[in-house]
């Protein structure tokens, strides 16, 4: 594949709003080199995907048979083709509450974003069950940090807020979903939008009066949700 090259040499950076809960989250994380070969210095931000499937009335497609099945064939098949070891966690769903809040109780960037990709890859690549305090504590230990000291600090009520307003910031800037990135406010939403982004960087835009336009435009129709669709009767 054609390599991009970033047209501006001012340092640019995008925020990456995940949850380890997203095993596209953790896809995402893994082609994060593509965009700081192009000189964008990506910043981790802890949210709690259910707290955004709630404010925007979403299921997760977890919660969706049909998708939760499309879902982990698609991560299955995408490991598979880019040479990365998938494992799962034990179970799926699970809560990603103490993690998230390790994560934020990290203030600088770099260790954040360095615990962040360790948990994922635990979980995704090494099947370890990232809603257990112990194993939390044993995997930040071999990533270098205090684990103990982590897990103490993530059971603050300072902590849990932080979490909480990273996640309702994230709601008022219109995020829905993880992952997502947030460049010069606009959003990129998927694991599979890293291409977008560089476009993005080299000075690619969209019509942006035309947009506004077009979402202006009135809805030919309304779907009742929970209703039955209509069965076709013989001619």
């Amino acid at each position: 594949m054609e390599e991009r090259v970033l047209m501006s040499a001012a340092p640019t950076q995008a925020d990456f709003y995940f949850d380890p809960i997203s095993p596209y989250a953790w896809l995402a994380a893994r082609s994060l080199g593509r965009l700081e070969g192009a000189g964008v210095r990506v910043r981790f931000v802890p949210v709690l995907f259910a707290g955004l499937l709630k404010a925007h009335g979403n299921l997760g497609p977890a919660e969706v048979p049909a998708k939760r099945l499309y879902l982990f064939r698609d991560v299955m098949r995408e490991a598979a083709r880019r040479g990365l070891p998938f494992a799962g966690p034990p179970g799926h769903p699970f809560n990603p509450l103490t993690a998230l809040r390790m994560c934020s109780a990290i203030g600088d960037d770099f260790e954040r974003r360095r615990l962040a990709l360790a948990l994922m890859a635990a979980c995704w690549e090494g099947g370890e069950d990232v809603s257990d305090a112990a194993v939390l504590a044993r995997l930040a230990d071999e990533a270098g940090f205090d684990g103990h000291a982590l897990l103490e600090r993530a059971a603050t009520p300072e902590i849990k807020q932080a979490l909480a307003a990273a996640t309702d910031a994230a709601i008022a800037d219109g995020v829905f979903g993880v992952p997502t990135f947030r460049l010069d406010g606009e959003l990129f939403w998927g694991g599979d939008r890293i291409e977008a982004l560089l476009w993005r960087l080299e000075g690619g835009t969209i019509d942006e009066e035309q947009l506004a336009a077009f979402l202006a435009r009135e809805a030919l129709a309304q779907r009742r949700v929970g209703t039955p669709l209509p069965t076709q009767t013989p001619a």
